[in-house]
């Protein structure tokens, strides 16, 4: 009975800033992230992915391909960063300027700086 079991497991992929792809997979019990991957059908709509480079997480937990998969589990394709998060928070910083941005940019009127 074991052997029969069904799992349903979501893999998302995003290609691209604001373009989500979803998948909703039914595979067998004992499933590995791989075989999710490729039963899905985006290592073939996304030729650039290639398996053995990837970064995989489930529900945000880091994976590897061999990792055997649970019931209702979501397992991400994690893009490569194109831009450091710290260069990028200063270059948005240099944007708006010290006046636009940060902790205290709404203040009572009459108040001292800071408050």
């Amino acid at each position: 009975m074991a052997s029969d079991a069904r799992l349903q497991i979501t893999v998302v992929y995003s290609p691209r800033a604001r373009d989500v792809r979803e998948v909703v997979l039914q595979l067998t019990a004992g499933s590995t992230a791989l075989q999710a991957l490729q039963t899905s059908g985006l290592l073939q709509l996304f030729p650039a992915l290639d398996p053995a480079c990837l970064a995989l997480g489930v529900w945000g937990h880091k994976a590897s391909l061999t990792q055997v998969l649970q019931d209702n589990d979501r397992l991400e394709i994690y893009r490569p960063l194109t831009v450091d998060p710290k260069v990028a928070r200063r270059e948005r910083f240099a944007r708006q300027g010290a006046r636009s941005a940060g902790l205290f940019v709404k203040k009572r009127a009459g108040a001292k700086a800071g408050y």
